[in-house]
């Protein structure tokens, strides 16, 4: 059965995007324009992340949180100028979201690396549930999907752990930062779950306790 059911949720993230479409679709059509292709706009902002996490990895938390910041339009211009140029296709959504998964990983193994020199073993584990959290947002949503779920709810996709990560770092206080997405985005992953439940239970594939013992 196809679940169409959250198709009215309207999250952050495309909030920003009905908001910004125009401005992207400007630049996307320059950017096309002058032969800038979309995957080249990938690469360039899985490299920008890679010199941020290395950035920050080295102590310089101001310039790699800078750089992150640069690079984080470039998630949704790629995307745009696909579009643009009529040229959206599976493989290229396929490259964009484990682009994206390694940009944001990036970022966490910089901390990482600098919590090494710096922290304690407790911020070392702050970064492991923050990566941990993120990653499984987006893994329940693709499986989800994959299902014939649909899993787009929650509180904290992509745009939002960078509202909160990139300031952090920026400002100097990425334990902040740290501590909120460790929490929220774990959060999100189970408001997932229990959606994608929801579903299964509304289509009989989940029967009531007290219904299994009877027929049991």
């Amino acid at each position: 059965m196809s679940h169409t059911r959250d198709q009215e949720t309207k999250t952050f993230t495309d909030f920003l995007r009905r908001i910004l479409k125009g401005v992207f679709d400007t630049i996307g059509a320059f950017l096309n324009r002058i032969g800038i292709r979309p995957n080249m706009v990938t690469t360039a902002g899985l490299l920008g992340n890679i010199a941020a996490g290395v950035l920050i990895a080295t102590g310089q938390l101001l310039w790699g949180g800078i750089v992150a910041l640069i690079t984080a339009p470039l998630d949704a211009l790629d995307g745009t100028m696909a579009r643009l140029r009529n040229e959206p296709s599976r493989y290229g959504s396929f490259v964009d979201s484990v682009s994206d998964r390694y940009s944001e990983f990036a970022l966490y193994a910089g901390l990482l690396v600098y919590f090494s020199d710096t922290g304690t073993w407790r911020d070392a584990l702050l970064v492991f549930f923050a990566a941990m959290g993120s990653i499984l947002v987006s893994y329940v949503r693709a499986k989800a999907e994959a299902l014939n779920y649909s899993a787009k709810v929650g509180l904290f996709t992509r745009v939002e752990r960078y509202f909160v990560l990139i300031p952090g770092i920026i400002l100097g206080y990425p334990h902040i930062s740290l501590w909120i997405l460790a929490i929220l985005t774990n959060f999100t992953a189970l408001q997932r779950f229990w959606h994608v439940r929801k579903q299964a239970k509304e289509d009989g594939e989940i029967k009531p306790i007290r219904e299994e013992v009877k027929n049991g």
